[in-house]
């Protein structure tokens, strides 16, 4: 469940920090406005939280400063060493995905950053419907990712990428499973939730859903 990329973790640990400060060019437009639409995802969460791949926990303080109990699952080991330095011990950060993961608590909000595209669509459809059943009545998911209105916006990032010369972001666009807002709504309403999406620069919007 998108455990393929796990190398690429260990490795992006060492700076990715810096990447989503801005400091590499190619990633700026995608992790334009990082701060803030993180802090928009953590305002929004309510009771315990449970949130999948926190990476360096960067998110996950957001949250733990509101006053919310969270867990992060995250499955590369060298962002969880980063992230418990971090976080310094205020909050549970675990082994696992976003479809293997185990909680013994009520879970009111399911939150993630930049994560949900390592999932392929089936995916996706399988870890919706997991949550669908794991949250209760007015339960929420709250997710920021890169996704796009519709396919052929999604070609159009490949190419603009491509034009402008950056080969890694072009590369990464075409390597993960980036989906589009229709099918992620589909996947949403099929499972009880009613659901929205806000747009938070050229490539990342947040959804947010909520259980019926």
């Amino acid at each position: 469940m998108g455990n393929e990329f796990i190398e690429l973790f260990e490795e992006w640990a060492k700076t990715y920090d810096d990447t989503v400060t801005g400091h590499d060019e190619e990633y700026k437009d995608v992790f334009l406005y990082y701060d803030k639409l993180l802090q928009e995802v953590a305002d929004r969460a309510e009771g315990n939280v449970l949130e999948f791949g926190p990476g360096t926990g960067n998110l996950t303080a957001k949250v733990v400063a509101r006053g919310l109990s969270i867990t992060g699952v995250e499955p590369s080991k060298s962002m969880r060493e980063i992230a418990v330095v971090k976080l310094e011990g205020r909050a549970n950060i675990i082994n696992g995905d976003f479809m293997h993961f185990i909680v013994d608590e009520q879970i009111d909000t399911i939150i993630s950053s930049y994560a949900f595209h390592h999932l392929t669509d089936k995916e996706k459809a399988e870890a919706i419907e997991l949550y669908g059943k794991l949250l209760p009545a007015g339960g929420k998911i709250v997710f920021a990712d890169t996704m796009y209105e519709n396919v052929e916006a999604y070609k159009k990032a490949i190419a603009d990428a491509t034009e402008k010369g950056y080969h890694n972001l072009a590369e990464d666009l075409q390597r993960e499973y980036y989906t589009t807002i229709p099918i992620l709504r589909e996947m949403m309403v099929n499972n009880g939730f009613s659901v929205s999406f806000n747009r938070c620069n050229d490539f990342v919007w947040i959804m947010e859903g909520v259980k019926a």
